[in-house]
Order: structure tokens, then sequence, then C-alpha cells
């Protein structure tokens, strides 16, 4: 397989210059229609808008149930609770 050898600059640029398009009528690609929307554009941007309020609408209400904190509860307030944590454990008199 042969080594490639680095292409000068003079190079490039010819080739870049013989590939643009020779006809006036279509400079770079714009055609008479280039930069204008149609309304199907536009219908695709409200339903996105739409999806959007519902997606944050339905996030608030997911977080306005969480608790203000996480930070785990003391072990002294989990026993005066009355839960059966010490319920295996017999009691000496």
């Amino acid at each position: 397989m042969p080594a490639l050898a680095p292409v000068p600059a003079e190079g490039t640029t010819a080739l870049v210059l013989a590939q643009q398009p020779s006809t006036d009528k279509d400079p770079g690609g714009q055609q008479e229609d280039f930069g204008k929307s149609s309304p199907l554009g536009l219908l695709v941007l409200v339903l996105f808008f739409i999806a959007v309020f519902f997606l944050v609408r339905s996030m608030n209400k997911h977080l306005k149930k969480l608790p203000a904190s996480f930070d785990e509860p003391d072990a002294e307030a989990g026993t005066r609770t009355g839960t059966d944590a010490g319920a295996g454990v017999a009691k000496k008199d």
C-alpha cells in the first residue's frame, strides 16, 4: 500500500474551485424557496411547545411530592414512634 503524500494548499484550492457549479441560477445551492418555512414546520414547532408545556407541568407535580430534605432521621426518633424495633428483645426485670 503506497503512503499518502500531503496535498499542497494550492492543489486543494484548485479542487474546491473546480467543484463549484458553473450556473448563476443556483449560487451555493440556494434555490428560490431557500430560507422560507412551510406550514408543516409551524405545526411541528407548535406540537413541540405543547409537549414541553405538559412535560414541565408533570415534572412540577412530581417535584411537589418530594420531601424537603433527604436527611436520615435520628435513631432515637425512630424508637419513640412506636415501631416494633425492639419487639424481639427479651425484657429483663
